[in-house]
């Protein structure tokens, strides 16, 4: 596969380079925003370094999301857990914080790319309707929108897979093992913030609280899509 590597330091591009081509991939490194946009069109998936110095990271990040649907793995030295929590909300599928190893990265890469690669999450079989509706929200599996009173939302692509895996089975109550397996591949992933944060951001664009209701100590189930009722 062809991976965008967007890095301004040189050794760490070389380090990442080299290894991305043992893996049998090959690589177009840029060190500036204005190139990755350039030529993130030819990207399978992309690498992005935050620290950039022609444009912050994250902003070139939501800049990608608007031309690109790639799989996407941040690599940075910022760790902060504000910085981790917006690069995921911008549409980052993994964050990984440097120092790193390189085999827990070329996991992390394999990992989602078999995740983005594969048929939606959703599984249809039993949902006899492709729009389902909760409140004056409507979620269109097979269009992959989301509605609120008409207007449409924007969502991210793992935002709208967390949702519509919710939506196709409404009345069920989902562990957060059982969605982080299905959306993100990765069971052990439950002690990480990446379920939480994606839910709360399709809490926030929709503008429903409700939408995603929180059962305490378990997981995830469809809300009503009630704007004041309480998640918690």
């Amino acid at each position: 596969m062809h991976a965008l590597l967007v890095e301004d330091d040189d050794r760490m591009a070389h380090a990442l380079g080299t290894a991305l081509a043992q893996r049998g991939h090959t690589v177009r490194r840029v060190g500036r925003a204005l190139d990755a946009l350039r030529h993130v069109h030819e990207a399978e998936f992309v690498l992005l370094d935050l620290g950039l110095p022609d444009l912050d990271g994250l902003e070139l990040l939501r800049r990608l999301r608007t031309v690109c649907d790639a799989p996407l793995i941040v690599v940075t030295a910022r760790c902060e857990e504000r910085d981790i929590v917006q690069g995921l909300r911008a549409g980052a599928d993994d964050y990984v914080v440097k120092p790193f190893r390189m085999a827990e990265l070329i996991a992390r890469i394999d990992s989602v790319r078999r995740r983005t690669d594969a048929p939606s999450a959703v599984d249809r079989t039993r949902v006899d309707e492709q729009l389902v509706r909760a409140g004056d929200v409507e979620i269109d599996l097979a269009g992959r929108t989301v509605t609120v009173g008409g207007a449409e939302v924007g969502l991210t692509r793992r935002e709208f897979d967390v949702l519509a895996f919710l939506a196709a089975r409404p009345g069920e109550v989902h562990s957060r093992e059982e969605i982080l397996d299905r959306i993100w591949g990765d069971a052990f992933l439950a002690t990480s913030r990446s379920l939480d944060v994606h839910v709360s951001g399709i809490r926030t664009k929709t503008g429903r609280s409700g939408l995603v209701r929180t059962v305490r100590g378990f997981g995830y189930q469809l809300g009503a899509g009630d704007s004041e009722r309480n998640p918690r």
